[in-house]
């Protein structure tokens, strides 16, 4: 089992509050995630998606095989992709005494955003921590660790934005952040999933002691649109 075109799913359900459309194509808005989606990759797919991004405008999306080159896209980054589904989670050990969980919000969101741009988890907006629960670390008053919720569908809901600052690897921040957001899912009942780059070892080794298993291979790309691309349907 794996949740197909999840991106598009939670835009058409859960979290369609949050998106913006054009024809078969749906985008989260641009301060909350750059991620979007489309019905079909196919040319009106991609030309709904194109008039979404706007002129020079990018695209975060998943895809079942690698992107193959198209006019008026332009290629910035992309790599294959695992999504992992928790059915029976193992957990985590608790984190030291001097280590303590917060619930992160609006106040926290430039902290959010520096930890996130210095770590890369994933594409992180100002208005990303208002897709679910986020939980981080601090140190001497600095976050330094986080993770929390993304992507919604009916009956699951995606752990996304784990990340530590480089200088405190190594102390379980993840896992541990990772397995109160994975408690705070299943205490509504619903399954965690998560999305990682296959290359990512080290990330798989911990999601995978916690009780994730590979349920899809696939590939992300964030593209970039030309001014040719951003047509009307069956223009």
């Amino acid at each position: 089992m794996h949740l197909k075109n999840v991106i598009w799913q939670a835009l058409n359900t859960r979290q369609s509050h949050f998106a913006e459309s054009s024809g078969s194509a749906r985008r989260f808005m641009r301060e909350v995630t750059s991620l979007c989606a489309f019905a079909e990759p196919n040319d009106d797919g991609y030309a709904d998606l194109a008039s979404l991004a706007g002129v020079n405008g990018t695209a975060a999306i998943f895809l079942d095989r690698p992107y193959a080159p198209r006019a008026a896209w332009e290629y910035i980054v992309g790599a294959p992709l695992l999504q992992m589904i928790c059915d029976n989670g193992h957990g985590s050990p608790p984190l030291g005494s001097s280590a303590k969980m917060l619930e992160l919000g609006d106040k926290d969101s430039p902290e959010m955003l520096e930890l996130t741009a210095l770590t890369k988890p994933g594409p992180f907006g100002p208005r990303t921590h208002e897709l679910g629960y986020y939980a981080g670390i601090r140190d001497n008053g600095k976050l330094v660790a986080m993770a929390g919720e993304r992507l919604k569908v009916p009956g699951f809901t995606e752990v996304s934005a784990v990340c530590t600052h480089p200088d405190h690897l190594g102390k379980g921040y993840a896992a541990a952040l990772m397995t109160e957001v994975m408690r705070a899912i299943r205490d509504r009942g619903e399954t965690p999933f998560l999305h990682v780059r296959a290359d990512n070892a080290r990330a798989i080794a911990i999601y995978e002691r916690l009780g994730f298993r590979t349920a899809w291979e696939g590939h992300f790309a964030v593209l970039r649109s030309a001014a040719s691309a951003c047509r009307s349907r069956g223009s």
